[in-house]
Parts: structure tokens; C-alpha cells; sequence
């Protein structure tokens, strides 16, 4: 197995932006770190736990029932949108402090299920860096160690980003605006998968 090849992947994928970083961003500015930690904790541990599966074979479901995927990537698409509501309509107070909640932990193990994002990682990293001839199990949880290892960090950083803006964003209608500008974001990382479910539908 390249380890260096698969510590790059992880570094790279891991700390470019997309719906958990996003999401985790927005969680450190408007809760802090300590409230976060359940919603970070669930995404160190839920999306190795995924590509565990996917590696067990999970994928082979898909291959094999197409439809399945399909309907995967509906759920996905429906709920990163629910997501991006939710951050953009987070209750604020006058003094510039979000009085909502933060995702739980078992809220952000789900959502790496349905996360477009997690699985083009998952299964771009299985395929790619597990060899035939080899200990196949062995192979796919250094993956998913190496997930947890390297990949947590970067999401932690994004964590720390956001904690770190609650000093600037000191007052309701900036925070807001942040809100809104994250709600954008996440929105923006549904594009290629809406599209090409639009193309599914159209085809």
C-alpha cells in the first residue's frame, strides 16, 4: 500500500471545503468548541466507520441495485438542503449568540451516509489504494485508520476556524450574514449531485 499516497489523498480531501468542514465551521462560530465536539467526534469516527462498510462491500449493493444509490443521493441531496436551511435560519440573539443547538453525535454518523462528498471519498480511497494478492481487511482499516489519524485534524481545524471568527462576529446581523453565507456554501457543494440526478431524471 503507497502510505504516502493514501496520507496526501487524506490530507487533501480532508481539508479542502465541503459539507462536514462547512457545517463544522459553522458550528465552532456559532457554538464553540466544546458544544461542537459531538458533531466533530461524530464525523472523526462516522465517516472511517462508512468507509469501513464500503469497503466490506456496501458498494457492491449499490452496483448491483442501482436504484438504491439513486434514491441514497435524493436523501442526501433533500437533507444537505434541510442543513442549509437550518444554518441559515439558526436562531440569534441581540447580542450576536446562535441559541439553537448543535448537530449530536449519532446526527453526524448518520449524516456521512448521506453526504455526497464522504462517499466519492470512500469509495475513491478503497478502490484506488487496496491491492488484489493482498490482506484485503487488513488494507481497508489502515484506510479507515489513516482516516482518523490524518483526516481528523484538518475537520478539527475548520472547528477551530470557526471558533476563532466569534471574536469578529461579535453582533446578531453579522452572524447572520455568516449564517447565510454557510447556508450558500453547502448549498453550492449540492450542484454537480443535483445535476446529475437532473440528467437521471431527464435521461
Amino acid at each position: 500500500m503507497e502510505y504516502a499516497a493514501l496520507i496526501a489523498f487524506t490530507l487533501t480531501t480532508f481539508a479542502t471545503p465541503g459539507p462536514n468542514n462547512s457545517m463544522l465551521m459553522s458550528s465552532g462560530l456559532n457554538y464553540g468548541v466544546r458544544r461542537s465536539l459531538p458533531h466533530f467526534l461524530g464525523i472523526a469516527l462516522g465517516f472511517p466507520a462508512m468507509a469501513l462498510a464500503v469497503g466490506l462491500g456496501f458498494a457492491e449493493v449499490f452496483e448491483r441495485q442501482p436504484i438504491l444509490h439513486t434514491l441514497l443521493k435524493v436523501v442526501g441531496v433533500s437533507y444537505l438542503a434541510y442543513l442549509a436551511w437550518r444554518i441559515a435560519t439558526t436562531p440569534v440573539d441581540n447580542r450576536g449568540v446562535a441559541t439553537g443547538k448543535p448537530l449530536t453525535f449519532l446526527q453526524s454518523c448518520a449524516f456521512q451516509w448521506v453526504n455526497p462528498k464522504a462517499w466519492v471519498m470512500a469509495v475513491g480511497a478503497i478502490v484506488t489504494f487496496t491491492h488484489a494478492g493482498g490482506n484485503y481487511l487488513l488494507q481497508v482499516l489502515t484506510i479507515c485508520l489513516i482516516f482518523i489519524v490524518f483526516g481528523a485534524p484538518c475537520n478539527a481545524a475548520w472547528l477551530w476556524l470557526g471558533r476563532s471568527l466569534q471574536n469578529w462576529v461579535h453582533n446578531s446581523q453579522r452572524l447572520r450574514h455568516f449564517n447565510w453565507a454557510m447556508a450558500a456554501l453547502l448549498l453550492a457543494s449540492l450542484l454537480p449531485v443535483s445535476y446529475e440526478l437532473l440528467q437521471l431524471l431527464m435521461g
